[in-house]
């Protein structure tokens, strides 16, 4: 099969030399192409994408800002593959991923993929924190880090795989961010189609992040997670309601704290000792075990907030998600 690589990026040409030089590199020896999908930014990365015209099959495509998932559907649109591959630009690829992609989809075929991210080690102490809170099989991150069922992954669409054939059943990603991938694997397997975690497939997801912007963002995965559910009621799990309950169990705690009664409290200092130790065990670092700590602090509450926010305006007040929050929406 042919692969299309599809990247949309914004205003991050930096990102766009580090994930191509990376793409250089790749072990897999059939022909790929490379799209690049500049989404209305004001600083563009064509100057670093023609710096690699000669040594990959790459195209570069200037468009209006419309959000990720318009960008990926308009670069989809317009691959030559039969099978698109999506990153996001701060994500850096391992030399054997391609390989890795050909060799399942050719052993267990199907439609849709996605894979697992890792911290590299040139990430900073912060980016390796925030990759274990996001990927550790003890916080809400063990989906990305490979813990749900292989056969009924969702993929995320920093790291994701779609045929021709369901893109154009399913007309690709909506209009949601964050969000947009989530309902799109849903809606693929409505139409029939299958996914799948291919596990040895993942990437470096290079999170240029400091501590606000990273609860803005998990506060916006929480926001979303009510909108999906209430889009997709059959697919609603007990699971997406652990943050919030994380955050109501924290307040009764110290309400309880203060009628002189620690042990809820305790629950959580336990929980919190538990991140320290697997997270210092796997970086080999205390500072990182501590920075760990804060960085599963916030992505709870982050979410927890988000999705309690979210659950009262679309499940008790009865408002459109478009009108409830319009900041996760973009115009096509």
């Amino acid at each position: 099969m042919f692969f299309s690589i599809v990247v949309p990026v914004y205003n991050r040409p930096e990102e766009i030399q580090e994930l191509l030089e990376s793409l250089e590199l790749q072990q897999f020896k059939e022909l790929f192409e490379i799209i690049i999908i500049e989404d209305g930014s004001t600083i563009s990365c064509e100057p670093i994408v023609d710096k690699f015209k000669e040594k990959l099959n790459i195209s570069y495509y200037l468009k209006y800002n419309s959000g990720p998932g318009d960008s990926r559907n308009f670069g989809m649109q317009l691959a030559k593959g039969d099978y698109f591959i999506i990153f996001d630009s701060d994500c850096i690829i391992p030399p054997n991923y391609l390989t890795e992609v050909s060799n399942s989809l050719k052993n267990d075929y199907v439609d849709c993929f996605g894979g697992p991210d890792s911290a590299h080690k040139s990430f900073s102490d912060l980016q390796k924190a925030i990759n274990f809170s996001m990927t550790s099989f003890i916080t809400t991150g063990g989906i990305r880090g490979g813990s749900e069922k292989m056969t009924t992954f969702q993929p995320r669409s920093f790291n994701m795989g779609i045929s021709k054939k369901a893109f154009e059943a399913s007309k690709g990603f909506s209009n949601i961010h964050p969000g947009e991938d989530p309902d799109l694997s849903i809606r693929l397997w409505d139409l029939g189609f299958k996914t799948k975690l291919i596990s040895t497939a993942f990437v470096y997801h290079k999170r240029r992040i400091d501590w606000d912007k990273f609860y803005v963002q998990v506060n916006k995965f929480g926001k979303v997670r009510p909108i999906l559910n209430s889009w997709h009621p059959n697919y609603n799990k007990l699971t997406f309601y652990f943050p919030a309950a994380f955050v109501i169990g924290f307040w009764v705690s110290i309400i309880a704290l203060l009628l002189l009664n620690d042990v809820f409290l305790k629950f959580y200092f336990v929980y919190f000792a538990l991140v320290f130790l697997f997270s210092s065990i796997k970086n080999r670092s205390i500072k990182i075990g501590f920075l760990s700590i804060i960085a599963v602090w916030k992505q709870f509450f982050g979410y927890g907030n988000g999705f309690i926010e979210s659950f009262i305006k679309i499940f008790i007040l009865k408002q459109k998600p478009e009108q409830a929050f319009p900041e996760l929406f973009f115009k096509p």
